[in-house]
């Protein structure tokens, strides 16, 4: 008789697999204005963070980047109505009235008649910008923004502390209004102006900030390794040759400025002096992490599933696959296989990432 417990530890996901798999499904929205393709870009992400999300306050911000997508859609068809032209569209559902606008803005109009052809085309233009937002915030319900920050390379170190002050101590100025309210109403004292209340906010704020910068100082905060300067030279330099080929192959990718693989090329480009200029910027800051996420096998099949949705879109994209963009709004959606698998292989994280509880132990008896 033997007893075998079957247990396997649970553990976060490192926030940033989540980051790249989230920018991952943005990219994948970004080159499509499918109603269809939107849609599952938007119930793929939703599952994946139903799935895989924590109890933690900022597990729920997905349902508040929703909310941001439904006033972004709302607002995108509210101007489309008010600006549109006859020449959108013959299809007219109802006239609003028009208001006269001064001879310098002639071609302009606001009001008239409004046609079913521009409400669907500024419909789909919101959609896109609705789903690459929730995008967004699938990484934001599914990573810690502290625990993405501790993990920002050596080179970011300093600013990265910056942010974790101020994502901890922001929470804590609500905590301590509060307090003083409470404490105002417990000495009978319901009214109160701003500046009763302002002031000791301020004051602990103040002194929480002095206790925080003596912390800091006495554990070695600032303090950075002597490094050459023209080493310090060359690393701003691929810094910012670094920034400027991400910016022109990022805007390249999403406008179609140029070709892809020129676009991909500055982009690679870019990516790989803004990482050669965090290894060389790193030596001159000299830390140690206290139990550092680990990156394995998870992570990178969480990151490959977001590449391989993008890589997707992006491949229909440059092949002419019908159905990305539709050739009028009142065209039923197609629903082109390519685009579709690679939306689906984002489904990956809620099978492959580590569930956060932990399973029930199996007793196997032999």
């Amino acid at each position: 008789m033997r007893t075998v417990h079957h247990l396997t530890l649970p553990r976060a996901l490192h926030p940033g697999a989540w980051w790249l798999w989230a920018l991952g499904m943005a990219v994948a929205a970004s080159r499509t204005r499918n109603p269809v393709l939107l849609i599952l870009i938007l119930a793929v992400t939703g599952f994946v963070v139903a799935a895989r999300r924590s109890d933690a306050p900022w597990a729920n911000s997905y349902t508040a980047f929703l909310k941001l997508g439904l006033v972004v859609i709302g607002v995108r068809v509210v101007l489309q109505a008010l600006l549109s032209t006859r020449s959108q569209g013959n299809t007219v559902l109802f006239t609003l009235p028009q208001i006269p606008l001064p001879d310098w803005a002639n071609g302009v109009k606001l009001g008239g008649e409004v046609t079913l052809e521009a409400l669907l085309t500024a419909l789909y233009d919101g959609g896109q910008l609705a789903v690459m937002l929730c995008c967004i915030g699938a990484a934001n319900a599914l990573a810690s923004p502290r625990r993405l920050l501790k993990s920002l390379p050596g080179a970011l170190y300093e600013m990265g502390v910056a942010c974790v002050v101020a994502l901890t101590f922001a929470p804590q100025l609500v905590t301590d209004a509060r307090r003083i309210r409470a404490a105002r109403r417990l000495r009978g004292r319901t009214r109160g102006s701003f500046r009763t209340t302002a002031m000791p906010v301020l004051e602990g704020a103040l002194d929480r900030s002095v206790e925080l910068a003596a912390a800091m100082d006495s554990r070695g905060y600032g303090r950075t390794a002597q490094v050459p300067k023209s080493q310090r030279r060359i690393t701003g330099l691929c810094v910012l040759l670094g920034l400027l080929g991400i910016l022109l192959g990022v805007y390249a990718l999403l406008t179609d400025a140029m070709e892809v693989p020129f676009a991909a090329s500055a982009l690679a480009i870019g990516l790989l002096l803004a990482v050669s200029a965090m290894a060389i910027g790193r030596q001159r800051v000299t830390r140690t992490q206290y139990r550092p996420d680990p990156w394995a096998l998870p992570e990178w099949l969480v990151v490959c599933s977001g590449a391989l949705a993008a890589a997707a879109m992006i491949t229909a994209a440059a092949r002419g696959v019908e159905g990305l963009v539709l050739p009028g709004p009142l065209v039923v959606p197609p629903v082109p296989l390519l685009p579709v698998t690679g939306i689906l292989i984002g489904l990956a994280p809620a099978v492959v990432a580590p569930p956060l509880q932990a399973p029930r132990r199996e007793l196997v008896t032999a």
